[in-house]
C-alpha cells in the first residue's frame, strides 16, 4: 500500500531533528564526505537549493552538510509506494511528485515552502545522472523560482568514481542566484523560457563540480 501524502498543509515533524542526525552520522559512515560553502545558504528568507543528482541518498548528503536549515525536498512518487518508506521519507521533509505530468498539488506544496520562508531542494536534472556528471536540467524549478520571486543556492555533489560505500564525495554549496539574475519574464507563460532557468542553475552547478575535490 502507497503512503498517501497529505498536500493540504505543512506539518511540522517532530521526529525531524531525531532522524536527521541519525541519517547523517549514516551518511558520513558511508561516504568520505567533506563540505564547503554551506554559509552560503540563507537562513533568513526562502530560497530553492538545487544540486546535481548522482544518489538516492542525495537528499540527505546535502542536508546533512547545513546542521542550522531544515530543508524540504521533493522526491519521485515511485519512492512513496511503500507506506513505511514514504511515511520515513515524509519525517525528513520529503514530499511525492508525478513526474509523468504537472503535478500541481506538489507544486503548490512547493511554492508554499519557500514562501513560508523554508528551504526547499529540488533536482534540477528530474532523474539521476547515469554517469555522475551534471546533466540538461527541466523546467520546473523555474516555474517555482517565478512563483516565489526567490533566489537559488546552485549545489555540486562530486565523485571521481561511482558513488559507492567508502567513495569521497566532495560538496559544494555555491552563491546564491539572485532572482533579477534569473532574467525570468513575468508575462512569458512558455515553460521554454523557464527552462533558461535551469540552463543557468545547471551551468553554476557544472562550474562548482569542476572544481572537483579542491586539491
Amino acid at each position: 500500500m502507497a503512503y498517501k501524502f497529505d498536500y493540504s498543509k505543512r506539518k511540522k515533524h517532530p521526529l525531524y531533528k531525531v532522524i536527521k542526525p541519525i541519517a547523517s552520522a549514516v551518511i558520513k559512515s558511508k561516504y568520505k564526505v567533506t563540505y564547503i560553502g554551506a554559509e552560503n545558504i540563507p537562513l533568513d528568507r526562502g530560497v530553492i537549493i538545487a544540486p546535481n543528482h548522482i544518489t538516492a541518498l542525495d537528499p540527505v548528503i546535502v542536508g546533512a552538510g547545513c546542521p542550522k536549515c531544515e530543508m524540504h525536498f521533493i522526491a519521485k512518487q515511485e519512492l512513496f509506494e511503500k507506506k513505511v518508506v514514504g511515511w520515513f521519507l515524509s519525517q525528513l521533509n520529503s514530499f511525492p511528485v508525478n513526474r509523468s505530468k504537472f503535478d500541481y498539488d506538489a507544486i503548490n506544496y512547493a511554492v508554499g515552502i519557500v514562501k513560508d520562508g523554508g528551504a526547499l531542494g529540488i533536482f534540477p536534472e528530474g532523474t539521476r545522472s547515469a554517469d555522475f556528471t551534471p546533466q540538461k536540467g527541466k523546467g520546473g524549478i523555474g516555474y517555482i523560482a517565478k512563483q516565489c520571486k526567490c533566489d537559488i543556492v546552485p549545489v555540486s555533489i562530486y565523485t571521481c568514481d561511482e558513488a559507492k560505500s567508502g567513495t569521497r564525495l566532495t560538496v559544494r554549496y555555491g552563491k546564491p542566484i539572485k532572482y533579477e539574475e534569473l532574467n525570468i519574464d513575468e508575462e512569458s507563460k512558455k515553460m521554454k523560457d523557464l527552462r533558461k532557468v535551469s540552463e543557468l542553475v545547471m551551468s553554476r552547478i557544472s562550474e562548482l563540480w569542476e572544481e572537483g575535490h579542491g586539491n
